[in-house]
């Protein structure tokens, strides 16, 4: 099983748009993945077509030791959701448990989940109490970066915080950066790619996902990109993103 947090302090850089679609691509390819919404604001039921919040969610399984498992719902042909439930923001608020609080989830997954190769975290965007659950609870994470400096500085304040996570992690995270909602006839776009690729070689996975109107629309259908529009160049840009991640594809 590969347990990858989709992390970015910065918002907008289309986290829950690539949990959702890399999700489903992945299952398209034959591969059993769950994928759990750490974000409070709860959009990736919605994205799923799930516009009516199931009753049970991660928030329960981490406030109230609720089985990880019980809480699961089909969402796709070998795409199961855990949601966030409307009680999520709460995990933010404890104060008691010490360093045990950022372990919640590690604890939840311990044992779980066995049948599933990819597990993927739709993380908030910050950098509190829910983020370092994920990444206690994850062998890798993935950082979308979209072409502008903004994003840039992003990256580099999520480096940051991984950089503090280190002492305490029982081994270190695989790091992958993903190129996200890019333009690439825009020279800035291409001066942020070529930054990355210089300054994390061998981290930035082959298929960049260019920005498309069609990405936007999804979400309000309920629909992946792979229903929606099946035959689009985002489609394609996904699956191809999907055999990146499976093949641990990266940009020479």
């Amino acid at each position: 099983m590969r347990r990858i947090a989709v992390i970015n302090q910065k918002g907008g850089v289309g986290k829950t748009t690539i949990t959702t679609n890399l999700g489903h691509a992945l299952a398209l390819l034959g591969h059993r993945v769950t994928v759990i919404d750490l974000d409070p604001q709860g959009q990736l039921a919605a994205s799923f077509g799930i516009f009516r919040p199931p009753s049970k969610g991660i928030d329960q399984v981490l406030l109230e030791g609720l089985d990880i498992e019980s809480v699961r719902v089909s969402a796709r042909d070998l795409v199961t959701l855990i949601p966030a439930g409307n009680r999520l923001h709460k995990v933010e608020e404890l104060h008691e448990g010490g360093a045990t609080r950022a372990r919640l989830l590690q604890t939840a997954l311990q044992e779980k989940l066995q049948d599933q190769a990819f597990v993927l975290y739709d993380c908030p965007p910050s950098s509190g109490m829910l983020v370092a659950n994920a990444v206690f609870a994850a062998d890798e994470v993935l950082i979308p970066v979209t072409g502008d400096y903004l994003s840039l500085n992003g990256l580099a304040k999520v480096m940051a915080t991984l950089k503090k996570f280190e002492p305490f992690l029982e081994k270190p995270l695989r790091q992958w950066i993903e190129l996200s909602r890019l333009i690439p006839r825009r020279r800035l776009a291409r001066e942020v790619q070529a930054k990355v690729l210089e300054h994390f070689p061998g981290r930035v996975l082959a298929t960049p996902i260019r920005e498309a109107a069609v990405m936007a629309e999804c979400p309000g259908a309920g629909r992946t990109i792979f229903e929606y529009r099946g035959s689009s160049r985002s489609a394609k840009e996904f699956n191809l993103l999907a055999q990146d991640v499976v093949e641990r594809r990266t940009m020479q």
